[in-house]
């Protein structure tokens, strides 16, 4: 068993930096050019960890324009990309990226960076996403980059970095008990599977030996924390600060060619003194591209962290439907199991409505799905539904199977939604599981502007209000498959309905 307390003893302690602070350098930085960071988000949970930014889920030069007229220093894109397969995933990643482009010229004078968000437990198109992009930027721009900056940690989810190493604290655990990602369930995904804990063996891993483990900058501790050990700046946040910004380009000096780096990252104040660091590497020329997990969006612009939502502030500026809400479950991992069974047993007024994947893959599917409808609107009159699919995982060898089973599955889900909508409209709608969300989002309710509010739980949970389109005025609750205690679902939903 690894405690956490012992493996952060051989490293001094964070350094403290406020928020305020970052986005004040950001600022000096961006006062000739504006910058904004457009976050290819490979499912729409990374959004979880910012707020009052705008979110697309459609990319087309139009759709950038509306989102850079927000005068937000970033914009999330939901290309779903976790659920295609790597051909598909390549080719909307470069669709993003010339979009994004163009739409940065026609608006005048704007630099854009790039960030490509992933899964927080290693899932998902790496290196494959950062490399396309780094070609597309090439392609357009001329601008080659220098390094490609991992950082998967997501604290607020227990996710954490340690000298290198791929952490996830025990749920609830007072011992503080650390387990190699490499040793849970998420690394034996059917598709996105991995063998090791230890980022630079996983880029070579992920490479297939492109880049050696031995080739990757590894970003510890003492590098993140530098300033906290320079005596003469100590009680002087700014400059332990900057100590540590200087550290971490120095460090990234040598990056060329895309090189992978990585970075330790335990605290909020690690990802605030990497995302300093980072704007002194590209203030001395290093060209960067970001492979990460939700919270970083959030330190890299300097975006305070935002409390909790309440129920109040969810239905903000909008009058609640008197219909029941719909809580739509797709995710099979076991903590959203667990999640569903505490809300079944817990909210006793839901109607429960199961989705049979083993029926879905027959001919007859189309009478089911008719059925199931009727089924969902009808419950919906008379207060809360929960949706959710049998916990039974069908999954096969194939990786291409795989997914082309979880694409039935989330194309029936999204065709109840959809109906369920424009038939009866629920009062709220939460979605979880990556793919899920995604396509409940820009299918089931058909959302192609949003701007999201803020986390339902601390840290974690997004809340998307929709701009346009036929759920308009109706709250949009992304919830990760992969994070929160058993309780968290229900917290949600007690938060959001009437009749809980």
């Amino acid at each position: 068993m690894t405690l956490e307390a012992d493996v952060l003893a051989a490293y001094p302690a964070e350094v403290r930096i406020p928020a305020e602070l970052v986005a004040s350098t950001l600022a000096a930085s961006n006062a000739g050019i504006p910058r904004v960071l457009v976050v290819l988000d490979d499912d729409p949970t990374g959004t979880q960890s910012v707020a009052d930014l705008p979110v697309l889920t459609r990319w087309d030069v139009e759709d950038f324009i509306w989102a850079f007229g927000q005068s937000k220093p970033a914009v999330y894109v939901l290309t779903n990309t976790r659920s295609l397969d790597p051909a598909e995933a390549a080719t909307r990643n470069e669709e993003v990226v010339r979009n994004a482009l163009a739409a940065a010229g026609s608006a005048g004078e704007l630099r854009l960076g790039f960030v490509s968000r992933s899964d927080s437990t290693l899932r998902g198109h790496y290196p494959l996403e950062p490399d396309v992009i780094a070609a597309t930027v090439a392609d357009v721009s001329g601008e080659k980059t220098d390094g490609v900056v991992l950082v998967p940690a997501f604290p607020d989810a227990g996710r954490v970095t340690i000298g290198g190493v791929h952490y996830m604290r025990g749920t609830g655990d007072a011992t503080g008990t650390l387990t190699p990602v490499s040793d849970t369930e998420f690394a034996k995904d059917a598709t996105f599977g991995f063998t090791t804990s230890v980022m630079a063996d996983y880029v070579e891993e992920k490479s297939q030996g492109r880049f050696a483990a031995d080739s990757v900058i590894v970003l510890d501790l003492n590098i993140i924390r530098a300033g906290a050990a320079a005596e003469p700046v100590a009680g002087d946040a700014a400059a332990s600060a900057q100590v540590s910004a200087n550290a971490i380009a120095d460090a990234i000096e040598k990056a060329t060619d895309s090189t992978p780096i990585v970075a330790d990252i335990v605290t909020e104040n690690d990802l605030r003194a990497l995302s300093l660091g980072l704007e002194e590497a590209e203030r001395r020329g290093k060209k960067l591209l970001y492979r990460v997990g939700p919270p970083f969006g959030r330190a890299r612009i300097g975006q305070e962290i935002r409390g909790e939502l309440s129920g109040a502030e969810a239905y903000a500026g909008n009058t609640p439907s008197e219909a029941g809400g719909l809580i739509v479950v797709g995710s099979h991992v076991g903590v959203t199991t667990r999640q569903l069974k505490a809300l079944t047993e817990q909210h006793s007024a839901a109607r429960i409505v199961e989705i049979d994947v083993e029926k879905l893959l027959r001919a007859d599917a189309d009478a089911y799905l008719d059925q199931t409808v009727d089924t969902v609107v009808e419950a919906l009159r008379g207060g809360d539904v929960i949706v959710h699919t049998s916990r039974l995982l069908i999954k096969t060898d194939d990786p291409a199977e795989s997914l082309r089973i979880a694409r039935t599955v989330s194309a029936a889900v999204v065709t109840v939604v959809n109906r369920t909508l424009k038939t009866f409209p629920p009062r709220f709608v939460i979605a979880k599981g990556g793919i899920t969300s995604s396509d409940v989002a820009a299918h089931g309710l058909e959302i192609r502007h949003a701007i999201v509010r803020g986390p339902m739980l601390p840290g974690i949970v997004s809340l998307w209000e929709p701009v346009d389109g036929p759920a308009k005025g109706i709250p949009y609750i992304v919830f990760a498959g992969n994070v929160g205690d058993d309780q968290s679902l229900a917290d949600v939903t007690r938060k959001l309905s009437k009749t809980f």
